[in-house]
C-alpha cells in the first residue's frame, strides 16, 4: 500500500491563519462520515444500514462497494440477494478469518474486505474495490466508516432484541392475562361445581329422595324441575308453573324420545326442556328435566343437570341393588321357615330384616293363569302388599308366590289390586291356618297350597279361598281324593243335580240352605229370598225325588256332608258360606 504523508502540523495553516484545502477536505469526509454515523444510528435495518454505508464509499475516494454481506444464521450471506453473482468471491468471503483482508481476483483490481464486528462477533462485511490501492488517509477513511457501519448494526441489532424483547414482554404480559382471566373463570366454575357437589351431596345424605334433590336442583340454576320415571310419570316438581293436570307423551313418543337422549353426551332440548337421562348403567330409570322456555340455560346450569342426574341414578341404583339383597335375604328366609326352622334362628333372622314374627302369621300364596309365577307377577305382588300396608316376607317357591302375612290377611283386597293391575282375574290366593310360632308355618303353607289345589279344581277356579273356610273339606280334600268325593256326592245328591240340570232348577241349592239353617223354615225362606210356601214345595219336591228322611241323624248327616262338598266342588264363593 502506497503510503502518502500529509503531516498534520505542515501547511495546516495558511497565510492568514486558516486551514489549508488538504485539512478542509478532511473535516469534511469527517463531518460527512459523522453525519452518515447518525443516519445509520437512527435506522433499526441492518440491509438499509450496509447500504447506506455502501453508497459512502465512492465520496471517501476512488473506490466503490464492490460487494456487501450480512451474517444470517452463522453465515455471511450477499445483501442484498439481488447482487450480481460472485462465485469466488463468496468463497474467499466465506473462508475468512476474524481479520480484514486483502482479496485478489483475476481482474487485478485492489480489493479489500472489512469485516464487520459487533459484541457477538462478524455481524457483515463490506468488499472496497479500486483501480489501485488508496492511500493511508482514504483508507483510514474507509476503516472509520466500517467501524460506524459496525456499531450502526450493532445498535440495530440492539434495538431490534430491545424491540423484540418488548413484544415478547408484551405477548407474555398478554397470555398471562389470558391465563389469569382463564383461571379466574376456571375457578369460578369450579367453585359453582363445588357448591353443586356439597348440595347434592348434602341432599343424598339426607335422604331427601326425589322431591328434595328436585328443590335442590331448582335453587341452583333457578329454573323449575321435573322428575319423571321412564314412562313419563311425574315424580317429583320443583317451582313454579307446575302444570296440572301433568301432561304425559304417549308411549310411542316417550320411546322415541328416551332413544334421542340415549344417543347423546349431553342433555337433550326437547322445546321448553333440557332432558337427562337417569341411567346407572343401561337401563333407563327415568328423567331429568330443566323447565327452561326462554332458553336461558348455561354451562353451569347443564352441569348442574347432569350432576343431579348422576347422583340421581347412583342413588336410585344403590336403592335397586339394597332392595336386592333385601329381596333375596327376605326369600332365604321364608323358604327355610316353611321347610322348617327353630325358632330362636328364626326371629334372629326376621329382627335383622326389621320383620316381627313373634305376632301370629298365614301363609299366603298367590298364582295366576295356572303357571309358575314369573317375576312379573312377584313384583306386582310385592308392589300391591306395599299398597295395601301388609307386614310381610315375601318369596317365590313351588311355582307361585308364597308370602308371610302378619295379622289377619284381606285377600279379597289383594285379589282386586292383582286382577286390576294384571287385567284378568284369571288368578287363585289361597291362605292357610294361623301360626301363632315360627315352627307352625311349614304347617299353614301346606295348608295353603291344599288349599290353592281345591279352588284350582274347582268349577270356579279363580278367587280368594282360605283353609279355614273349607270345613269338612279339610278333611275329605286332601287333593289327591276328589273322585272319591264326587262319588260321594254323586250318591246322595245325583238325583237332585240331574234335576236341577235338566230343569234348570236350584233344588241342592235349596236343601244345603235349609241343612245349613238347622231345618228353620223362616230362616231358610229369607236366606234364600222365597216365600215360606215356595220353600215348603220345594222341600216336597226334594223329598219326593230322592225319598231321603232328613228326620233320620245318620241320613241328614250324610247329606249335610254331601251338600258341603258339593260347594266346595262348585267353586261357590267362600264368603257365601261363613
Amino acid at each position: 500500500m502506497t503510503k502518502r504523508n500529509h503531516g498534520l502540523g505542515e501547511g495546516m495553516v495558511g497565510d492568514a491563519g486558516g486551514l489549508d484545502s488538504w485539512a478542509r477536505a478532511q473535516l469534511s469526509n469527517l463531518y460527512g462520515l459523522f453525519v452518515l454515523s447518525m443516519m445509520m444510528f437512527d435506522s433499526r435495518d441492518s440491509a438499509k444500514i450496509l447500504a447506506l454505508a455502501a453508497t459512502s464509499v465512492s465520496s471517501l475516494g476512488p473506490c466503490a462497494s464492490d460487494m456487501t454481506y450480512l451474517m444470517v444464521d452463522g453465515e455471511l450471506v450477499r445483501t442484498p440477494s439481488d447482487q450480481p453473482a460472485g462465485p469466488e468471491l463468496d468463497r474467499i468471503v466465506s473462508e475468512l478469518d476474524d481479520h480484514d483482508s486483502a482479496v485478489t481476483l483475476a481482474d487485478g483490481k485492489w480489493r479489500w474486505a472489512f469485516l464487520l464486528r459487533g459484541l457477538s462477533g462478524v455481524t457483515g462485511c463490506l468488499i472496497v474495490v479500486a483501480l489501485q490501492e488508496p492511500t493511508v488517509d482514504e483508507f483510514f477513511l474507509l476503516k472509520t466508516l466500517c467501524q460506524q457501519t459496525s456499531a450502526a448494526l450493532a445498535n440495530a441489532a440492539l434495538h431490534r432484541r430491545e424491540y423484540e424483547q418488548r413484544v415478547e414482554l408484551r405477548r407474555s404480559n398478554d397470555e398471562r392475562a389470558t391465563v389469569n382471566a382463564q383461571l379466574t373463570k376456571t375457578v369460578s366454575r369450579l367453585r359453582q361445581q363445588q357448591q353443586v357437589h356439597d348440595v347434592l351431596t348434602q341432599v343424598t345424605a339426607l335422604g331427601a329422595g326425589e322431591p328434595g334433590l328436585a328443590h335442590a336442583l331448582c335453587d341452583l340454576t333457578g329454573l323449575p324441575v321435573a322428575i319423571e320415571d321412564r314412562f313419563g310419570n311425574l315424580r317429583a316438581w320443583a317451582g313454579a308453573g307446575r302444570p296440572d293436570p301433568y301432561p304425559k307423551m304417549s308411549a310411542r313418543r316417550q320411546e322415541d324420545l328416551l332413544r334421542r337422549a340415549a344417543r347423546l353426551t349431553r342433555p337433550l332440548r326437547e322445546r321448553d326442556r333440557l332432558i337427562s337421562l337417569v341411567k346407572p348403567h343401561h337401563e333407563v330409570l327415568g328423567v331429568v328435566a330443566l323447565i327452561d322456555p326462554d332458553k336461558t340455560a348455561r354451562d353451569h346450569e347443564i352441569f348442574t343437570l347432569e350432576y343431579g342426574t348422576t347422583v340421581l341414578a347412583l342413588e336410585l341404583a344403590h336403592q335397586r341393588n339394597l332392595a336386592e339383597v333385601e329381596l333375596r335375604l327376605h326369600r332365604d328366609l321364608v323358604d327355610d321357615l316353611v321347610l322348617g326352622t327353630d325358632n330362636e334362628s328364626a326371629y334372629a333372622r326376621a329382627d335383622a330384616l326389621g320383620h316381627d314374627l313373634r305376632a301370629p302369621h298365614h301363609v299366603v300364596v298367590v298364582q295366576w293363569h295356572g303357571v309358575q309365577a314369573d317375576q312379573a307377577v312377584s313384583d306386582l305382588t310385592a308392589r300391591a302388599m306395599a299398597e295395601l300396608e301388609w307386614k310381610a316376607l315375601c318369596s317365590r317357591r313351588s311355582g307361585v308366590v308364597v308370602m308371610l302375612v302378619q295379622g289377619e290377611p284381606d285377600g279379597a283386597a289383594l285379589f282386586d289390586v292383582m286382577a286390576r293391575e294384571l287385567g284378568a282375574d284369571t288368578g287363585v290366593i289361597a291362605i292357610g291356618g294361623r301360626s301363632v310360632t315360627p315352627d307352625e308355618l311349614p304347617r299353614s303353607f301346606t295348608e295353603a297350597m291344599r288349599t290353592l289345589r281345591i279352588r284350582q279344581t274347582s268349577h270356579a277356579p279363580n278367587g280368594v279361598a282360605s283353609f279355614d273356610q273349607l270345613g269338612l273339606y279339610r278333611i275329605l280334600g286332601t287333593g289327591n281324593s276328589r273322585a272319591d268325593v264326587e262319588a260321594f256326592v254323586r250318591e246322595w245328591l245325583g238325583g237332585l243335580i240331574d234335576y236341577d240340570d235338566s230343569r234348570a232348577a236350584d233344588m241342592v241349592h235349596t236343601l244345603s240352605q235349609f241343612l245349613e239353617c238347622g231345618g228353620n223354615y223362616d230362616r231358610t225362606a229369607t236366606a234364600l229370598f222365597i216365600h215360606r210356601s215356595t220353600l215348603r214345595y220345594r222341600l216336597g219336591r226334594i223329598r219326593k225325588i230322592t225319598g231321603f228322611d232328613l228326620g233320620d241323624v245318620e241320613t241328614r248327616l250324610n247329606v249335610h256332608v254331601a251338600t258341603r262338598a258339593w260347594q266346595v266342588l262348585q267353586g261357590q264363593p267362600w264368603e257365601e258360606r261363613r
